[in-house]
């Protein structure tokens, strides 16, 4: 089917921590064929802000024909979603990305900041042997909704919450191992993701989603550096929206 833009309707809308926000829509087309890792771009109401928004999908339920976004308000079009509640209205375009690649191999699933909210629908879906390994700055959120579905292990910088320190040391510190990593975050994480699994040769897939702008190829903020040169710039670059946000980490440099 590709890609559709559509009207959903919000069903809920609730504070998950500061400034972040976990809402529900209504978009039963788009739930049928949307994946994890996938995201869906969500426009503003303000005709002056043309690019819309690119939010990863936290939850997808095709039963009920619904998304869930969990985001971080840090502007203008955040802060107007925050603003949503049950019975509105917002414009939306999706499934957009190329979502995780699943194996059945033992997994570590990680995820950053908002690079958690993604995990979630991963998590779910797998079905194998799985590790859960969450890095907060200082507040937690979603952490329980894991716990489900994977043993889980946190960090946090200031020590309350797991170990003190970064994701990388929370799986040295609890001994979690396995044979795929799926990961989400902001690129310092990604970075040494990266280094750990070539060093242990396990297979990696990450997740830039955090690096996009418009969500939709238009802007081209989003560009990474890869091995391999694209075929249309004749460059060393990829569009993040267009070509990932999931790479496998050997393809792109961080």
């Amino acid at each position: 089917m590709g890609k559709l833009k559509m009207t959903a309707k919000v069903v809920s809308q609730e504070t998950l921590a500061t400034d972040v926000y976990s809402l529900v829509l209504e978009a039963p087309e788009i739930a049928s064929q949307a994946i994890a890792g996938q995201f869906v771009s969500v426009y503003t109401h303000d005709g002056s802000k043309m690019l819309p928004r690119p939010i990863s999908l936290c939850g997808i339920d095709r039963e009920a024909g619904t998304l869930r976004l969990v985001y971080r308000v840090v502007g203008f079009g955040t802060k107007e979603f925050s603003q949503l509640a049950a019975g509105d209205t917002v414009d939306i375009l999706g499934p957009l990305g190329n979502g995780f690649m699943k194996s059945d191999k033992k997994a570590i699933l990680i995820g950053g900041g908002i690079g958690i909210p993604p995990m979630l629908q991963l998590t779910k879906e797998l079905d194998c042997e799985k590790s859960v390994v969450l890095g907060y700055r200082d507040e937690i959120f979603l952490n329980e909704e894991f716990e489900p579905y994977a043993q889980v292990y946190m960090s946090s910088e200031d020590g309350q919450h797991g170990v003190k320190g970064n994701v990388i040391d929370a799986i040295k510190e609890y001994g979690v191992d396995g044979a795929v990593i799926y990961a989400c975050g902001p690129t310092p994480m990604l970075r040494g993701i990266k280094a750990y699994a070539m060093e242990k040769g396990i297979e990696c897939q990450i997740s830039m989603e955090e690096k996009m702008a418009c969500g939709v190829g238009a802007c081209l903020a989003c560009v990474c550096k890869t091995k391999d040169i694209d075929e249309h710039s004749q460059v060393h670059n990829r569009r993040i929206c267009k070509d990932g946000p999931v790479f496998y980490a050997e393809e792109v440099e961080l």
